[in-house]
């Protein structure tokens, strides 16, 4: 463990250094504070939620058998506790419609209300951190077909349909409760294995649906609507009705936020290379950071090209229009391990990118490619990473390699009891 003179000496010398190249450390690490992340409550127990359900369905699975999995809500709002206080700067907890907390009383999905969360509701008032929102549009017996809301059949159908809204209603209520906008985000697993012989009628009974989710207004200081697109999905390998371009137009058309999830388009695609464009015809993007491995697996995220590429592109297509969410389940490791680990990433890609020398814009705006391209690579040495160890330092959490041990300590004591 390093102590605090080491890490502000470390500090010193790498302010000085990204001084003579025209970069303010203290002015990034203000920034870096600004972004506030929306860590997904599903990480801690495999996306099981807590309705008392059967095994995934609808193109959800989470593989792997590590010991300590969240077995209720209060477990899996420790969990969180423990992963908060290891991940530095602002948070906001993005929950899913499965964890509500019926209290002996358990109620459809067209029939959850606000009362159904109170739970969450309250936690979040205690921690001073805002919500996010999601319908669940799977595992449930009404997931027929591999269709929710693009089911011909009217019943179920308007079944989801009226989740949907529901689910508004509740992340009106989370954003006024809370005093912040609540981002709720649809996303449908609705799709078929093989070549589908009318895409057309699946796509408009689709838009029919969000425009009757749709059809109520709310305040936005209280509520975000978002919408998620995806290529292909387990059981949806052929077509996905929700493709990138439906829900861009359908963005564009009816001025909500897109959702775009790193792991949902071609592995030879990069959503960062979206989000300037899309930003130009709509007023916020929400991101879902993720990591797929060959196909949408929702790893968890790691400081990789992509993840930084992403993090350089909302700095320079302005930060305060981007909504920042992480989406990844691994039952494979140590669950709160997970969420630190990925939180930590996508937080160390936005320091990295808040640290870039203007000499790389101002070489590009002299068509000095060659420059650009030095600069690029001589920037990747610079010491970015004792920037970030004040930053946590700052921020109060563990600097470095530090946390794991808290997360140890904690799974000794809790996580191996249950």
């Amino acid at each position: 463990m390093r102590s605090n003179n080491e890490i502000k000496k470390d500090y010193e010398i790498a302010k000085s250094r990204y001084a003579g190249l025209g970069v303010n450390t203290d002015k990034a690490i203000e920034n870096l504070k600004k972004v506030s992340l929306s860590v997904h409550c599903w990480q801690g127990d495999d996306v099981t939620g807590l309705e008392g359900g059967g095994a995934l369905t609808g193109g959800i699975m989470a593989t792997g058998k590590y010991m300590g999995k969240a077995r209720d809500g209060d477990e899996l709002r420790a969990d969180i506790d423990k992963a908060f206080s290891l991940i530095p700067g602002s948070k906001k907890l993005n929950l899913h419609a499965s964890y509500a907390e019926f209290e002996g009383e358990p109620v459809d999905r067209d029939k959850i209300g606000p009362q159904h969360f109170a739970k969450w509701i309250d936690w979040a008032k205690k921690n001073g951190i805002g919500m996010d929102f999601n319908p669940t549009l799977f595992s449930h017996d009404m997931f027929r077909d591999n269709m929710t809301i693009t089911h011909p059949d009217d019943t179920i159908r308007q079944f989801w349909i009226e989740h949907c809204k529901r689910t508004r209603e509740i992340g009106a209520e989370i954003g006024r409760q809370l005093g912040q906008p609540c981002v709720n985000n649809i996303w449908a697993a609705d799709g078929m294995k093989d070549t589908p012989a009318d895409r057309m009628g699946a796509r408009q009974r689709l838009k029919d649906s969000l425009d009757e989710i749709f059809e109520r207004k709310f305040d936005k200081n209280h509520l975000v609507d978002a919408v998620e697109s995806k290529l292909f999905g387990i059981g949806s390998e052929s077509f996905v009705p929700g493709s990138f371009e439906f829900y861009l137009g359908y963005a564009v058309k009816n001025n909500l936020t897109l959702c775009l999830d790193s792991g949902h388009y071609h592995p030879t695609e990069t959503i960062s290379d979206k989000i300037s464009s899309a930003l130009l015809y709509i007023d916020t993007v929400l991101l879902h950071v993720s990591r797929g491995v060959r196909w949408d697996s929702d790893h968890v995220a790691t400081l990789s090209d992509d993840t930084k590429q992403i993090a350089r592109e909302c700095v320079a297509s302005g930060m305060d229009r981007i909504f920042y969410a992480l989406d990844f389940f691994d039952a494979s490791i140590n669950r709160i391990a997970a969420w630190v680990i990925g939180s930590r990433a996508f937080l160390k890609a936005m320091m990295i990118a808040l640290l870039e020398m203007p000499a790389i814009k101002q070489a590009e705006e002299n068509f000095d490619y060659t420059t650009r391209f030095a600069l690029t690579e001589e920037e990747k040495q610079l010491p970015w990473g004792a920037v970030w160890d004040e930053y946590c330092a700052q921020c109060g959490v563990p600097v470095g390699f530090d946390w794991l041990g808290e997360v140890r300590k904690y799974e000794d004591e809790v996580l191996s009891k249950r």
